[in-house]
């Protein structure tokens, strides 16, 4: 019998920040690289490193050893170090599917400056697997993967054919026992050909062939000794042949045949744990991320493509904005399994990053109003279809009321009328005067200037939008030069004012990518009200509160604050659990005490229509404290005021939910239960360019209870039920019940609004006995007395719940317009049609375009009359595209515009 080949791939798991912030742990990554260097130049027998399969540890190491960029990249090209594809180890579930892209563009970008990355997917630590992964991978050209959690129990063998939801397939090399089988090797060859013959026994079975040996574990400086040790133990037995290799060599010569086969994602507990908590604790950070990537990805970066000339675009800007992104995308940081000065700086960079998005949108939509022939307010389309949407803008009193709601007025002037100063004043004045703007709602919009014997007579005209062509600097420069040859003279300001209205309205159809003049749409649906009872609760009247538009009716019970929706009762339960768990995982206590019911509540009615309805329902509860760590059940009371705002739109068939408070309490898991129209034994929820499929249960093991709770990205639908969410990731299945033929479905959707626990890992919990991390307490983790704010949307026999998810998170902007351009009232940057749009920005001055087809029907994409190619994700033209073309089922693809 030929001897076993043992591979031993020398490596270091290079967490950025974790239990230590970044700066701390990059002190160690100096020190280890410090000492690698050498090793590697010196040493001929220590032949491989693999650095973590991700770039920014180099960037992070160059930026203190600038001067070791050129010994890295010697190492690099010779085959010596292994580097990339990623430029962070990302958790795959809890960012967009655009930020896995754009992590691993910039990683094989990065990597092309030290010779080309690793060919290999690896992805050694991830909590789970998207399904699409295999599609990403294989776009980018890559044939195989290295995967460790999440892998199901039907595969059995080191080897397995991974597929995505399009038939995109990648071998993956199972890790099945992690990327540390082979950590911290003795300098002792006897000990270490013996531990070998161990680690053989245990996983035997799974080998196809050789046997991978991670020699590296989080944070491992390299083992000097590793390559005479090898050495050594091939030369005292010949069962296994030992050899230091790179992990894509080992795989290059791996069996591919007469290996299992799976399809979608990756998401067992059934041999290591899954760690499913991460996807609500610190719903603060989750919350960021997906406002954050919604300002680069949906309004930034197509807008600044669209609406800014080709040499105007913000390049650079974008990529410190993204790099915030990927950044925080690791996955020790988007799923807060940290320690609070890293969730600090996550939020931090989170908040940076939108800053930048949101500003490169204002310029581009600025952009957008200088060029248009016609003035006044026009409303902009950031998505792809053509829709209708609600829209706030301020407008001159004298207009009709028809289709649209009056918020607010201002009928007398609301400023002086006139003033009359001396010349010290107004210099005081006009000292502090740094732009046009009055208040948020009022503008100069014109000034002029006339000069008597008597004195100066200043008449400002004041409106609601701003006039960029006032230059106020010059006006102010003009009266300070009189004031100087008059010093003594009198200044009469007279404001002209006219009244103004804050309107709210649907605003008609505007077109894809495009944009159109105001004009409210018709109320085909408006909003009204009825059995309404002003500041009613416990001790009033019975009768609910009703709000309807002819598409959806909600009726409020006054008896326990829940809602029906269409006669469908029990809409927006909150039930308020205990959790003994830590930032990994729930778990629940010995003892657990459940809140379901409010102590008291009121309810008040905001707007009434016709274009929006608001009723507040106000619930006060009685939250347990903490969870005693000795007992272990939950102590002690907290009162909560809870604030839920529910709201109707004209020709809007989804009921807009918002939830608000003050966290009194630790230790605890806040859920809104949400009835189901029709009992299921399954759900669909949105993922990376997919939506995935899951059932009532998940796999688990007596080290990780298979907790069915599931990340969903921006929807879930279960049983007619569709629920678009904001940063509310988690959601399951609950109220389990045999039906008449003897199958178990669900009753009630649960979405997680709050999970809070004060460990990072905690020893002897009921659903994960064994600690996931160090035993550290985080008591940022609690987000106690932090003001907590949950945003989703209802909708029952949801037809595309894109479009819903876009409805209620992506709203049309709106713009002033003074006239003078060359673009028309109407009209449209670029079509896209016959599927999801993911992306739009500029690449090497060109138009990118980057679409999904979610369905499992062959789509035609029509881009109007452009002209271009496809290309994969390393730009690598594909096939020329001219008008259309076709996208196979669960298929994305890219498209560099030329025309």
């Amino acid at each position: 019998m030929s001897p076993r080949r043992v591979a031993v791939v020398p490596h270091t798991h290079w967490d950025r920040e974790w239990y230590e912030p970044f700066q701390g742990f990059r002190l160690r990554l100096v020190k280890l690289l410090d000492k690698l260097l050498p090793l590697l130049e010196d040493d001929p027998s220590y032949t491989r490193f693999l650095l973590d399969g991700q770039m920014a540890v180099v960037d992070d190491y160059l930026e203190v050893r600038p001067e070791a960029e050129e010994r890295i990249r010697a190492l690099a090209t010779s085959g010596r170090l292994t580097m990339g594809p990623w430029y962070i180890l990302m958790d795959e579930f809890l960012v967009s599917g655009e930020t896995i892209i754009r992590n691993l563009q910039k990683g094989i970008a990065r990597g092309a400056a030290f010779g080309g990355v690793m060919p290999v997917g690896y992805l050694p630590d991830m909590f789970g697997h998207i399904a699409q992964m295999p599609q990403i991978l294989r776009q980018a050209g890559f044939a195989h993967s290295a995967v460790w959690r999440g892998v199901p129990s039907v595969i059995d063998k080191t080897g397995f054919w991974w597929e995505a939801p399009d038939g995109s397939t990648v071998r993956a090399e199972y890790l099945v026992v992690g990327y540390s089988n082979g950590a911290a090797i003795p300098n002792d060859a006897k000990a270490l050909a013996l531990r070998v013959k161990d680690h053989e026994a245990e996983v035997g079975s799974f080998l196809v062939d050789g046997l991978l040996f991670m020699n590296g574990t989080d944070h491992q400086e390299p083992q000097p000794w590793l390559g005479r040790i090898v050495a050594e133990a091939n030369e005292l037995q010949d069962d296994l042949q030992f050899e230091i290799t790179s992990l894509h060599d080992y795989l290059a010569d791996a069996p591919t045949t007469n290996l299992p086969r799976w399809r979608g994602e990756l998401r067992s507990g059934a041999r290591d744990n899954l760690l499913m908590g991460v996807a609500s604790n610190r719903v603060d950070v989750k919350q960021a991320a997906a406002r954050t990537e919604r300002a680069l990805e949906r309004r930034a970066e197509p807008y600044s493509a669209l609406f800014l000339a080709a040499d105007a675009w913000p390049k650079r800007l974008l990529e410190l904005a993204w790099l915030g992104v990927i950044h925080n995308s690791a996955h020790d940081s988007i799923c807060a399994c940290s320690v609070g000065e890293v969730i600090d700086a996550v939020l931090h960079r989170f908040a940076e990053s939108r800053r930048i998005a949101e500003g490169l949108a204002s310029q581009a939509l600025d952009a957008l109003g200088r060029s248009m022939t016609e003035p006044g307010p026009a409303v902009v389309n950031a998505s792809a279809r053509a829709r209708q949407g609600l829209v706030e803008l301020v407008v001159p009193a004298t207009g009709s009321t028809e289709n649209v709601q009056v918020l607010s007025e201002r009928v007398g002037p609301g400023l002086p009328g006139v003033l009359t100063l001396d010349a010290q004043t107004v210099r005081t004045v006009l000292g502090a005067v740094q732009g046009s703007r009055i208040d948020n709602d009022t503008w100069v919009q014109n000034v002029t200037m006339e000069e008597s014997e008597s004195g100066i007579d200043l008449t400002i005209t004041l409106g609601p939008e701003e006039n960029p062509f006032v230059q106020i600097a010059s006006i102010r420069h003009d009266l300070y030069t009189r004031l100087g040859a008059r010093p003594d003279t009198m200044v009469r300001v007279q404001l002209d004012q006219p009244p103004l209205r804050r309107i709210l309205a649907v605003a008609d159809t505007t077109p894809g990518f495009g944009w159109r003049a105001f004009e409210p749409a018709p109320l085909i649906n408006p909003v009204t009200v009825a059995d309404s009872h002003s500041d009613q609760g416990n001790d009033g009247a019975v009768a609910p509160v009703v709000l309807t538009n002819g598409l959806v009716t909600v009726e409020i019970d006054l008896a326990d604050g829940t809602f029906a929706v269409d006669g469908i009762e029990g809409f927006g339960r909150l039930v308020d659990g205990g959790d003994h768990g830590d930032s990994y995982n729930y778990s629940p206590p010995a003892t657990d005490t459940i809140v379901d019911t409010p102590d008291s509540l009121r309810v008040t009615l905001g707007e009434q229509g016709p274009v929006r309805a608001t009723a507040t329902i106000v619930t006060n509860y009685q939250w347990p404290e903490y969870v005693d760590g000795m007992s272990r059940k939950r102590v002690g009371t907290r009162l909560v005021e809870v604030t839920t705002t529910v709201e109707l739109r004209a020709n809007d068939p989804s009921v807009h939910v918002a939830t608000r408070f003050i966290n009194p309490s630790r230790d605890h898991r806040l859920r809104v239960h949400l009835p189901l129209p029709e009992p299921t034994d399954h759900s669909a929820a949105e993922c990376a360019f997919a939506i995935v499929e899951r059932g009532l249960s998940a796999e688990g093991r007596a080290e990780e209870y298979g907790l069915p709770t599931f990340p969903s990205r921006r929807f879930v639908t279960a049983g007619g039920l569709t629920v678009a969410h904001e940063g509310l990731l988690e959601y399951e299945l609950v109220d389990i019940a045999a039906g008449e033929d003897g199958t178990d479905r669900a009753h009630t959707l649960a979405l997680t609004v709050l999970r809070s626990t004060g460990m990072l890992s905690r020893l002897g919990m009921a659903y994960r006995p064994l600690p996931a991390g160090p035993l550290t307490p985080v008591d940022d983790l609690q987000l106690l007395g932090h003001s907590i704010e949950a945003r989703y949307a209802l909708r029952l026999n949801c037809d595309d719940p894109y479009v819903m998810a876009e409805d209620a998170f992506l709203p049309l902007d709106v713009i002033q317009s003074f006239g003078g351009g060359d673009r028309p009232p109407s009209g449209s940057a670029l079509e896209v049609q016959g599927a999801e749009v993911s992306a739009v920005q500029r690449v090497a001055g060109n138009l990118e375009v980057r679409v999904f087809n979610p369905t499992d029907q062959m789509t035609t994409v029509h881009i109007g009359n452009r002209s271009g190619w496809l290309v994969n994700l390393r730009g690598a033209p594909i096939s020329p595209v001219e008008g259309r073309f076709d996208l196979q089922p669960f298929k994305f693809a890219t498209i560099r515009l030329t025309a």
